[in-house]
């Protein structure tokens, strides 16, 4: 049989992705009356074609920073810009893309809930509600920074977690990241590649994760949707992710396959998620549907997709409370994150949290984050310029590259492997009598393969 697509199939969801997809086009329009912004789009998720115009006039630019920043980027309309400009520090959280990785963890007890399943269908429920989960994070509109090259990050004190990622390439931007506990292995080789288009920018992610749970052994593989970031001069800054996501067993052949509903007028499908837990044979077993920034619910259901009778909806994950008013829409969780109450004992120097922009922004001293953010991408460039003198190429620590090429539905991607050198660095140090105290904020932030750049 094959799969029961939730965008087609009518009973239990109804499903209007189509019409949604007509509407949220319906409800995009150029913005008018703005000398030298001449077809830029705006899009409102809250309101229809008629509100259009009032919402150009929101969003958190200054009149003067909105036009210096297009003087630099409107060139590069169509463009792949993971990695041709230098960003304000306006448009930044005090937080890098190696953080963001490791605040999926914030649910990681779903996944000790589906190694110690014994349904294979409820296994797959529990570890993509997992993956659902780290949307409510990517709905901030904040630009992460981009992590220096062998940047690390590392966390510890959360779930039994032992967390480690690595900024593993330049050009492009790659993170590799390894999380374990007793009950799962994560791994991730993290790229994107974008599509600049003005007013907005398409991200395509280009990664490959891998989840072993430990009880069976089973591994899962994802294949996450796209993501459309909205109104990045002209209104207010919102996310959406449209498209499926996939989740498949690799050892049994089962799989998950969840579609994120495209925002439409008024805001309606904003944030659904619906569809199946499928069994090898591409039969319907358990129906799934939520939103993904508040929770996901669970039925099983018959071959039809429909639910079976005598059972209801139950839930599989809610999204934790979060701060009220908090100014980058941190959660509590990220706020942890950020901090130094998730760090380990004798803390890496090439940790992000040392970052002295990233420190400067979370201060709110924007002027000394731009100053040290343009220092650290000098010291990169001219470390780089070393390296090609030499001849020599960037070595990271913690992964390795291998020679495995994983096509994705964008591009190719070159795999890096967990060498198992962190867990023995980790066990050293944790292990070890003779660790002085230290004053972790009076580390120097040093990722750096020179030391001593001049006389390298």
């Amino acid at each position: 049989m094959a799969p029961k697509d939730p965008k087609q199939s009518g009973g239990f969801f109804a499903s209007m992705a189509s019409t949604l997809t007509n509407l949220g086009s319906a409800m995009t329009k150029s913005v008018n009356g703005v000398v030298g912004y001449e077809g830029l789009e705006v899009i409102n998720p809250d309101g229809s074609s008629e509100d259009l115009e009032d919402e150009a006039r929101k969003g958190r630019w200054k009149q003067e920073d909105r036009d210096g920043y297009w003087k630099v980027m409107q060139k590069y309309i169509g463009s792949d810009v993971t990695s041709l400009v230098t960003l304000p520090v306006l448009i930044f959280e005090p937080m890098t893309m190696l953080q963001k990785m490791a605040e999926l963890m914030e649910y990681s007890h779903l996944l000790d809930l589906a190694d110690e399943c014994e349904d294979p269908y409820m296994r797959l429920v529990y570890a993509s509600s997992f993956f659902i989960s780290v949307y409510f994070a990517f709905q901030r509109t904040w630009k992460p920074f981009n992590p220096i090259l062998g940047e690390t990050y590392e966390m510890v004190n959360h779930g039994g977690v032992t967390f480690i990622s690595e900024q593993v390439s330049h050009h492009p931007p790659m993170s590799a990241g390894h999380a374990e506990n007793e009950h799962f292995i994560y791994d991730i080789t993290s790229k994107v590649k974008t599509k600049f288009l003005g007013n907005s920018i398409d991200i395509y992610p280009v990664g490959r994760t891998r989840l072993t749970l430990k009880k069976d052994g089973v591994v899962l593989d994802l294949a996450p949707p796209p993501t459309k970031v909205n109104n990045l001069i002209f209104g207010r800054t919102w996310v959406d992710s449209p498209g499926d996501m996939v989740l498949t067993n690799l050892t049994t052949g089962d799989k998950v396959v969840l579609y994120f509903q495209p925002c439409g007028w008024f805001g309606s499908g904003r944030y659904e998620v619906d569809g199946y837990v499928y069994n090898s044979a591409e039969e319907p077993k358990i129906l799934m549907t939520g939103k993904w920034n508040e929770s996901m619910s669970y039925q099983p259901c018959d071959s039809e997709g429909e639910p079976l009778p005598g059972t209801e909806l139950k839930e599989a994950w809610r999204v934790a409370d979060v701060p009220e008013n908090d100014k980058f829409q941190y959660t509590h969780f990220a706020h942890k994150i950020n901090s130094f109450d998730t760090a380990p004992k004798k803390l890496l120097a090439s940790d992000s949290r040392l970052r002295p922009d990233r420190y400067a922004l979370e201060q709110g001293d924007l002027s000394k984050a731009g100053f040290e953010k343009s220092s650290l991408e000098e010291r990169q460039r001219a470390e780089k310029k070393n390296r090609v003198a030499k001849e020599q190429e960037f070595t990271p620590r913690w992964f390795d590259k291998t020679d495995e090429i994983c096509p994705t539905t964008w591009d190719d991607l070159e795999v890096y492997r967990y060498n198992g050198k962190y867990t023995e660095h980790r066990a050293a140090v944790d292990n070890s009598d003779s660790v002085e105290a230290i004053d972790i904020k009076s580390i120097e932030f040093n990722p750096w393969q020179y030391e001593n750049l001049a006389a390298a």
